[in-house]
């Protein structure tokens, strides 16, 4: 039986619709939304003694709901089609004697003005504006006006929808023009995603007088999930907002039926702030053979443990998930702008919302575990939040990670989801003569401050392998004496602190563009200048540029740990144009010819990433990488001259050889890494 019309303007028509109906026959059509999900939004807006108007009723039992559940009676339905008309009479002849039937174009109504409370529409607008032609755009203004004329001021006009872009644009336009309230509510889910998997709304359009003068426009959305509705500025916001919902439940009707090939990302955002609060990820684990307890879990991540690689990357997630062995395994950041109640609150609050990203086969009334490391949230204290014309926002948090260490960070909140510095803080140290603290007594909160930074510790893995690399300098003697290095890029300060701390004589320039950023190092991070270490603050471009001309061949080292802020290209370390090949050929003039300049490289585009090496190979004759695990990161060792080649065997026993002269006693080592090992993985290029 063929029941949809040959193109859409047949929507629109008389004749179309007689036939629709004398085919369907007496079972009741409904475009979506059944009375029980719609009832909710209706009774908030419809009361007993209204007077309701419902435009292109069809043969849909809404209105007949509505009156034999007592919501209201005095009920005018109208339609275009006499066979759905003389169909719904018949079908309400005698049991509901206040409620009418009539047939009438919605265009060209004989009602008089101000004759109604309420507005209803099913579906009616939906069908009428299928296209955005001018002919058809003229008769919804057509729709809009009459439906304005027969409402009274305080009336509603009430429109179930599906919410196409186009559709809620034009309804919203129009009515927030004419001075009205626009309010749009999703409809809550039966659950059954099988019928329909795109959420239904009710535009709530209130009639108010038309004031003169450009005054302010009220839109609001109210989400399924809460009756408070959110006001949004723009029409163009209040369609963002629907659609981001449009896409969330095809989201979750797609991965309801089928396993994620690959994760899925979303974030679930603050009700009052519209910030995100939640940072899910799901990962799907086809090897794990199901059964009925290991279906699906959630997985907490502690604060400020984000960015780590086991909870940060697609790869470390996949193994989390093997790990944990369950099939489907949902991830969840916690954002350092939220205060959360500890895991009870979390699981209290995100339990309805997880249900929604199940995997198929999970069986009913399965309990879902919610997991973390240790049990807890993990500690996060943001000490300091600031901005700087050349960084943007940037916070420094205190982080608790795994075990009992505490961690300083410094963020970018451009990309926050990067470390850009971290130093390991040092526990309290009791004073002379104070006691131990007596197990009774409070316990610090927390969140109370650490101690001071742990000046002997490198958290990040590339920093270590740059300081391995230094064992390239010299010849016999391991450990050099005079040393003159160059660091470009400052960050917390932790790699110039650690040279200059460990390198007794070496003399250490830093070169940082962002005054801002000796400003955090300083007071957050125990950084300091002194006789052996100075900052210049200065473009590294233009310091190395002005260095090759007034002074080469003066340092042992240049090391460039120096970030991208541009995020539209593929490489986020260095700045592209500290690749270029008339700048690397400065690099070279300011190294003695001996010495060695160490890059940390973070590119993510593979071609871009070969044209770097191919540039680098075209200035320097001697190229080693190191690749970091689990990171992008790669660190390149480029020396002036090939005369001073060594196999990588020879480059690990050096850099055990250096690392024992660097071990004096009464200078604290940690005993986490070993330059050796940094170098294991070294190759020529």
């Amino acid at each position: 039986m063929e029941l949809l019309p040959r193109s859409p303007a047949e929507f629109g028509s008389a004749r179309y619709w007689d036939r629709f109906f004398r085919q369907r026959g007496q079972r009741p059509f409904e475009w979506y939304g059944a009375f029980p999900e719609l009832c909710p939004v209706l009774h908030k807006y419809v009361r007993p003694r209204d007077k309701v108007l419902v435009v292109g009723c069809g043969n849909s039992e809404l209105s007949e709901q509505m009156y034999d559940l007592g919501m209201c009676e005095d009920i005018v339905n109208i339609d275009i089609s006499d066979a759905v008309i003389r169909q719904m009479r018949e079908r309400s002849a005698g049991s509901r004697p206040k409620m009418s039937y009539l047939l009438m174009d919605m265009l060209q109504m004989d009602f008089p003005d101000a004759h109604f409370q309420v507005v209803l529409d099913k579906g009616t607008l939906d069908a009428l504006l299928t296209n955005e032609e001018e002919a058809t755009l003229a008769k919804v203004d057509q729709m809009f006006a009459e439906i304005s004329r027969v409402l009274q001021v305080g009336g509603r006009y009430l429109c179930v929808s599906l919410a196409q872009a186009h559709v809620l644009k034009k309804a919203v336009e129009y009515f927030s023009q004419e001075g009205w309230v626009v309010r749009v509510h999703q409809v809550a889910s039966s659950g059954d995603k099988q019928q329909f998997v795109l959420p239904v709304f009710v535009y709530v359009m209130t009639k108010f007088r038309k004031m003169s003068g450009s005054a302010a426009q009220i839109l609001e959305i109210c989400p399924e999930e809460q009756d408070k509705p959110m006001r949004v500025e723009s029409a163009e916001r209040l369609v963002a907002a629907v659609k981001d919902r449009q896409h969330y439940a095809l989201l979750c009707s797609q991965i309801s039926k089928t396993p994620c090939r690959e994760q899925v990302s979303l974030d679930l955002c603050d009700k009052a702030s519209g910030k995100p609060r939640y940072t899910l990820h799901v990962v799907d684990s086809p090897s794990v053979k199901p059964s009925r307890d290991n279906h699906f879990a959630i997985f907490i991540i502690p604060q400020g443990r984000e960015t780590e690689w086991l909870f940060g990357t697609e790869e470390g997630r996949r193994q989390l998930a093997a790990s944990a062995g369950f099939g489907r395994l949902l991830t969840v950041a916690l954002h350092r702008e939220q205060h959360y109640e500890g895991m009870a609150g979390i699981q209290a609050e995100l339990s309805g919302k997880v249900m929604e990203l199940a995997p198929p086969g999970l069986p009913v009334r399965q309990q879902v575990p919610f997991l973390s490391v240790g049990g807890d949230i993990g500690v996060r204290a943001v000490r300091h939040c600031d901005s700087s014309p050349l960084s943007g926002e940037f916070v420094v948090e205190d982080v608790k990670g795994d075990g009992t260490c505490y961690f300083r960070r410094l963020i970018f909140l451009q990309n926050r989801n990067v470390v850009q510095s971290e130093a390991r803080l040092l526990a309290p140290a009791p004073l002379p003569g104070q006691k131990k603290r007596r197990k009774d007594k409070k316990k610090p909160s927390p969140t109370e401050p650490p101690g001071d930074i742990d000046k002997s510790y490198l958290c990040c893995e590339h920093h270590k392998a740059m300081v391995a690399g230094l064992c390239l300098l010299g010849g016999p003697d391991i450990l050099p004496g005079e040393l003159a290095v160059l660091v470009v890029g400052l960050g917390g300060g932790s790699l110039p602190v650690f040279v200059h701390d460990y390198f007794s004589q070496a003399r250490v320039a830093v070169v940082e563009i962002d005054p801002s950023m000796l400003e955090v190092a300083t007071c957050w991070f125990g950084f300091s200048q002194g006789d052996r270490m100075q900052v210049h603050l200065s473009d590294g471009l233009d310091y190395v540029a002005k260095l090759a001309a007034e002074a080469p061949a003066q340092y042992d080292a240049v090391m460039f740990d120096v970030d991208s802020k541009d995020l539209t290209v593929g490489m986020s370390c260095p700045p592209p144009a500290f690749v270029e090949k008339p700048f690397l050929q400065k690099v070279k003039t300011i190294l003695k010819p001996e010495g060695v300049f160490v890059l940390n490289l973070v590119c993510r585009d593979a071609r871009l990433k070969e044209s770097v090496l191919a540039t680098l190979r075209d200035v320097f004759p001697l190229l080693y990488a190191r690749r970091i695990q689990g990171e992008v990161n790669e660190i390149l060792f480029c020396q002036p001259g090939a005369a001073g080649r060594r196999e990588p065997a020879e480059l690990r026993a050096r850099a055990r050889a250096l690392e024992g002269a660097l071990r004096r006693p009464g200078r604290a080592w940690d005993s986490s890494y070993a330059l050796a090992d940094m170098l294991q993985a070294v190759h020529i290029l």
